[in-house]
């Protein structure tokens, strides 16, 4: 409280409630606005020199008992003013209030202040903020840095667990990617990429969830009070996330890539790295954009699973594009992890001229051709593959932003 008697004493205004303070604490304060239950108002004035003013007034009241030396003069107006002593008193200090003198000279001069002064301009934003957009967005980058950073229960236990992962699907897979001379061994490896991408993919938007929750609640707080807008927190929230699925995607390719075996070249690597970092963007996005959208993390993740199961069955490895029914093909399209699949199976395997034995075919075909016939997959489709993933990244984050700026959740 010396603290804020000193700043107000650099010519600032300090509004602030307190509860049962000190005679000294009390008498820090300049002026009093006192409320009983229901609003109303029985004083606003100055409490003066060591009370005197305040208990000037309250004495004055007919009935009203005078305060004991070295009594606390807070303790006492609250006990003088009370329900209980209103009843017995026979008074309402609140209607006392609104015909005494105090009560007229507050009113002329809220009327003179409230009249501005000749020749004088209403006070003019250009914006509603403070800041820039561009300083908000660095600023919320800043604090979201700080908070993840302070915060290893979420991020390391993700790296972890990308770890642990990554050691078990190479394990299990060893050696698949170098083995295309049977039918039964691509279904291997797209068992392994469909494996991958589902078992991480949705653990980040799981995790993430719960985090995001309590970083909203803080928004709420914060843009209330007019420190930043709902953009440059949702890019900061995003932007932020980037450099830590950035380390999980490197952990990930290179165990499991050098693991399965596919083929070392550059091209083909930083497709798989590509892919797979996409794959966790947007499941992490759209992890965030549940939360954004429902009451709690806890509604999200419900929600966020009933599509996970739709994802799974029309992600084109329980059942293949060419043979899901015409009329739920559209949903084929409309599906993150069927488009994942195509890119991480055709940038590996899709331009391969080597045979393979397809049960059932006396002759034998390329490994592209197989793929695309029975698949529906063509290696000279990767670009629109590459730009559909940016397109889905942009769509998650544009409803995640949406939800952040336009739906409120708080409950008070």
């Amino acid at each position: 409280m010396r603290t804020v008697r000193n700043t107000v004493d650099t010519g600032r205004t300090v509004v602030c409630t307190i509860h049962q303070p000190s005679i000294d604490i009390f008498e820090a304060f300049d002026e009093l606005l006192l409320m009983k239950r229901g609003g109303q108002v029985i004083y606003a004035g100055p409490v003066g020199h060591h009370s005197y003013k305040l208990i000037e007034y309250f004495e004055a009241i007919p009935g009203v008992p005078k305060i004991r030396d070295g009594y606390n003069p807070a303790t006492w107006m609250l006990e003088i003013s009370s329900p209980a002593a209103e009843t017995h008193l026979g008074v309402d200090f609140a209607e006392v209030y609104s015909n005494s003198p105090l009560f007229q000279r507050n009113q002329a001069l809220i009327k003179e202040l409230s009249t501005p002064v000749p020749g004088s301009r209403d006070l003019y934003f250009p914006t509603k903020y403070s800041q820039s957009f561009r300083v908000q967005c660095i600023a919320c980058l800043w604090k979201q840095h700080w908070s993840y950073w302070r915060n290893p229960t979420y991020n390391v236990v993700r790296f972890f667990f990308t770890t642990v992962t990554a050691l078990l699907f190479g394990s299990i897979f060893w050696g698949l990617g170098s083995k295309t001379y049977k039918q039964q061994d691509l279904f291997n490896v797209l068992g392994a990429m469909y494996a991958s991408t589902i078992f991480l993919g949705v653990s980040n938007s799981s995790t993430v969830q719960p985090v995001v929750g309590v970083q909203r609640t803080v928004f709420y707080r914060e843009k209330a009070a007019g420190m930043y807008s709902a953009i440059p927190y949702a890019v900061a929230q995003t932007a932020i996330e980037i450099p830590y699925i950035l380390i999980q995607t490197t952990i990930y390719s290179l165990i499991v890539y050098s693991m399965i075996d596919f083929q070392w070249t550059t091209v083909k690597f930083f497709w798989f790295l590509f892919y797979m970092f996409m794959c966790f963007v947007y499941f992490t996005l759209y992890g965030m954009m549940a939360v954004a959208l429902t009451p709690g993390h806890q509604i999200a993740a419900i929600v966020s699973s009933f599509f996970y199961g739709f994802w799974n069955i029309f992600s084109g490895f329980l059942i293949t594009r060419p043979q899901i029914p015409v009329w739920w093909r559209w949903y084929y399209w409309a599906n993150p992890v069927a488009w994942t699949l195509y890119g991480l199976i055709t940038s590996q395997l899709g331009d391969l001229t080597g045979f393979v034995e397809v049960a059932g075919e006396k002759d034998t075909m390329s490994v592209q051709q197989f793929l695309e016939g029975y698949f529906g997959y063509r290696h000279d489709f990767l670009g629109v593959v590459a730009a559909v993933h940016v397109g889905i990244v942009i769509l998650f984050f544009s409803v995640f932003a949406f939800g952040i700026k336009y739906l409120n959740f708080q409950r008070r």
